[in-house]
């Protein structure tokens, strides 16, 4: 569970959530009863303010030159300089000291450890700066802060600290005690962290977890009619357009419920291994338009997703699904900076195949050197559910070694060829 909790704060109905939400997860922890494990040391709250006095100076001598002609000299400009530096500066250090005597307050009130930081400089930038040179584990932040208007989407302080730090990041849109948790599952290590994260949330408030996971068969059937637009006869007989849209139609759709299925197995067990009983729902459409669909009809509290997705880069700050549903999402928003493999997440060919239930293939089942290098032709897309298609028909079938023989067998059955009856 979260030891070490940073609040940014500014005073704003978004900040005060924060301080809400931070003294429910510490009171929680540490007031945790026999169904956890002793609480080794109280979870701790900083809240911290960031002020500009320096962007002040820089803009008061920019106006300088539109001063009356009385303040021109350059004695009496600096007066001045020196005046607005001193009179901004403790200006802002005591509004700064106000923000944080309500953090403080709050916190002796509920018996919570907590400390304050005052910093001066570019708000995110400090922000980031701060969780980087510290061993927070989680980071509340506002949606929206005090410059917010009518139209405001997201802050621009929250947004860009949470592209920038990888430590994982509450987003507060209210102060619902998180009674009702979604987890966005995807296959991730990222969603895999999410879910223990929300796991631990749970234990503490005796929580209702759902873990959803959504696939999109629309989308490589959309890519076939786009490319069917573009083929000539010619290269559509070298692409075998026909029997690629084939492969589509009667295994990818099927293959990719499969796999997101599977996915959604995984979760259940890990958190049946944790001794909490989950439920899952697997939806079909657009990852981040279903999740949301899902937000609306269900209300959750808190809505927990990865960082990054399954297909993400080293260089992703964040995932385009967790993006779009941290913008849109009506309820809190957990961004999961943690990894967590699943038994299915493992390195080599063996840990990856599994059957329609979930579970590992038998592991006496192996791949050889010309069937592996066969498997390598596959469109990337594909791979995942032509292996997995592959060892379910070896399973079927009885084989304990998957040659290319039993490659091409598998894709005469994928074809509709060599039926059973």
């Amino acid at each position: 569970m979260y030891k070490n909790i940073l609040l940014p704060l500014d005073n704003s109905l978004y900040s005060n959530y924060c301080i809400d939400l931070g003294i429910y997860l510490a009171k929680a922890w540490g007031q945790a009863g026999t169904d956890l494990k002793p609480v080794p040391m109280p979870t701790h709250l900083t809240g911290s303010h960031v002020y500009a006095a320096r962007l002040h100076d820089d803009r008061f001598k920019q106006m300088e030159s539109g001063l009356p002609e009385e303040y021109q000299d350059e004695k009496e400009l600096q007066k001045q300089r020196d005046v607005h530096d001193d009179l901004i500066t403790k200006g802002l250090q005591i509004i700064s000291d106000s923000y944080l005597d309500v953090f403080e307050n709050r916190c002796k009130e509920e018996g919570i450890s907590y400390s304050r930081k005052a910093m001066e400089g570019k708000n995110y930038l400090e922000i980031v700066k701060d969780v980087q040179a510290s061993d927070y584990d989680l980071v509340i932040i506002g949606f929206l802060g005090l410059g917010a208007v009518n139209k405001s989407r997201v802050g621009s302080v929250c947004e860009r600290v949470v592209r920038r730090i990888k430590k994982d990041v509450l987003i507060a849109k209210d102060n619902r005690i998180p009674k009702k948790i979604a987890v966005g599952i995807d296959g991730s290590p990222n969603s895999f962290g999410g879910l223990k994260s929300a796991i631990a949330i749970a234990r503490l408030f005796n929580s209702e977890v759902t873990c959803i996971a959504a696939f999109d068969p629309n989308f490589h059937y959309s890519a076939f009619k786009n490319i069917a637009g573009v083929l000539s006869d010619e290269a559509g007989k070298i692409f075998k357009f026909k029997e690629q849209e084939k492969l589509h139609e009667e295994i990818i759709d099927k293959g990719l419920a499969k796999i997101y299925q599977d996915h959604l197995n995984i979760a259940y067990n890990i958190a049946k291994d944790d001794g909490l009983e989950i439920k899952t729902e697997l939806l079909t459409g657009k990852a981040f338009e279903e999740i949301l669909k899902y937000v609306e009809r269900e209300n959750p509290d808190l809505l927990v997703m990865g960082r990054v997705g399954v297909h993400a880069v080293p260089e992703l700050d964040i995932g385009s699904n967790t993006e779009n549903c941290f913008r849109l999402a009506k309820c809190n928003i957990l961004i999961s900076g943690k990894e967590y493999r699943g038994k299915r997440q493992g390195q080599g060919v063996k840990s990856m195949l599994f059957t329609g239930k979930g579970q590992e293939a038998d592991a006496g089942i192996t791949w050889t050197k010309d069937a592996l290098d066969l498997l390598e032709k596959v469109p990337p897309f594909a791979k995942g559910i032509v292996m997995q298609t592959v060892n379910d028909y070896a399973v079927k079938k009885g084989y304990k070694e998957i040659d290319v023989k039993v490659m091409q067998e598998a894709r005469g059955q994928m074809m509709g060829k060599g039926k059973e009856s």
